[in-house]
């Protein structure tokens, strides 16, 4: 027998939550982003009425307001998202205890062994749908599918509140007809490079040649074949496996900044690497992780962009680490043919900070330790006394204008994502 596979995407869900809290604000374009008194940030999430009116997710602020005048930007409230997020998956574990959470507000659930007692995949969809909006007092959209690629899709085929079967008698209909960047993991780079060799929609690469795909992107050739003929196998995690004990489900965390004027030089640069990973490492230890890549996104001014990441060498917490590994990514892909116009820093792969290390003979695992007990002080005093209580120097005489930003931290996180 097939499986069941639900895929709950709650809509428009940092927005939701904000209208939640808002109730002034409910009937307006509302997007969650980046701080407006200042040239920086971007749209993390939009409500209908802001989606209709042309804003996107990822776009700046700017860009926003120039398509929707009256749009109104809210900052992010992480801790509201994260309850509503657990709430959410009491209410999916009702049915199931395979849960995967797929970000904060986005979750597989398996009911297969939940039909005879729950009613069918269709029944059980409804079920949940009505008990978010009376709950929770917001809307999901639900994919229901044999396989957790299929399950997703048919969540971002129909929105908001709505709930979409895609089987074996009608996904040729429903998916292969699409555009093939709409196929859960095929990115803008992907689609592309699919695109150059005439690969349009999902039924063209399912049709494609398993050993053409292998030769253009290796392994992973075999997986997109895969994922386009519905042959995902791959289970949903339970619940308890798959939280290890971690309650906030990140997959990364990450800065950016729009710098108020163009970055000229290396010095420039350490100064803005080393402001975005004092936030992004606390942040990091506040959820009780350690990341195993670092990654980073640059912008100069000629619009042209390019992110690169790297592996450390072994999982990490500790500010310095994280800034030295952003710095070497930085030095050795950009040779400053132009200014830079903005900078992001993300930790992704992250594992519970429970999760053993193996210590290095050769290395010095007591200062790592120092390094750790200081980062932890400081965290201790931006949290009691600001986040400009303690700076590193190097920020102080910035020669950057103003960066130092008295009246409140220079870097706005733009979130868990």
């Amino acid at each position: 027998m097939d499986r069941v596979i639900l895929h709950s995407d709650m809509n428009s869900f940092y927005a939701s939550v904000e209208c939640l809290y808002n109730p002034e604000i409910r009937d307006k374009p509302v997007a969650v982003g980046g701080n407006p008194e200042k040239r920086h940030g971007i749209i993390l999430a939009k409500n209908e009425k802001a989606k209709k009116a042309g804003v996107k997710t990822g776009e700046t602020l700017g860009q926003a307001l120039g398509k929707c005048p009256n749009l109104v930007i809210v900052r992010p409230n992480y801790e509201r998202y994260l309850r509503y997020s657990k709430l959410s998956r009491e209410i999916y574990n009702r049915y199931s205890n395979q849960v995967e959470p797929f970000g904060l507000d986005e979750s597989w659930i398996d009911v297969t062994n939940s039909i005879k007692l729950h009613g069918s995949g269709e029944k059980i969809a409804n079920k949940i749908s009505s008990e978010i909006k009376d709950e929770l007092g917001v809307t999901v959209s639900i994919g229901i599918s044999w396989n957790k690629i299929f399950a997703k899709y048919g969540s971002d085929y129909k929105k908001p509140d709505a709930i979409t079967i895609i089987t074996r008698d009608n996904y040729k209909q429903i998916v292969w007809e699409q555009d093939v960047g709409d196929l859960l993991y095929v990115g803008r780079s992907t689609k592309n490079k699919l695109r150059k060799y005439g690969i349009y929609t999902i039924g063209q690469l399912a049709s494609t040649s398993v050993d053409f795909l292998v030769t253009v992107f290796g392994k992973m050739g075999v997986v997109l074949w895969r994922f386009a003929n519905g042959l995902d196998d791959s289970p949903v995690k339970p619940f308890d496996e798959h939280y290890n004990g971690n309650e906030r489900l990140i997959k990364s965390i990450g800065n950016s900044i729009t710098t108020p004027r163009d970055l000229k030089n290396l010095r420039d640069v350490k100064i803005i690497i080393y402001m975005l990973t004092e936030s992004v490492a606390m942040r990091l230890r506040e959820t009780g992780c350690y990341c195993q890549t670092v990654a980073i996104h640059v912008r100069n001014k000629e619009l042209y962009s390019f992110t690169r990441q790297m592996k450390l060498q072994k999982p990490s917490d500790l500010t310095n680490e994280i800034a030295r590994a952003a710095i070497d990514l930085f030095v050795r892909n950009y040779d400053f043919s132009s200014d830079i116009r903005s900078m992001g820093v993300r930790v992704t792969d992250l594992v519970p900070d429970s999760t053993p290390i193996q210590l290095d003979l050769f290395g010095n695992e007591e200062l790592r330790v120092r390094q750790a007990r200081l980062d932890d002080t400081i965290d201790g005093l931006r949290k009691r006394f600001g986040n400009l209580a303690i700076r590193r120097a190097l920020t102080i005489d910035d020669q950057m204008g103003n960066l130092d930003a008295k009246k409140d931290h220079v870097i706005y996180p733009i979130g868990y994502f």
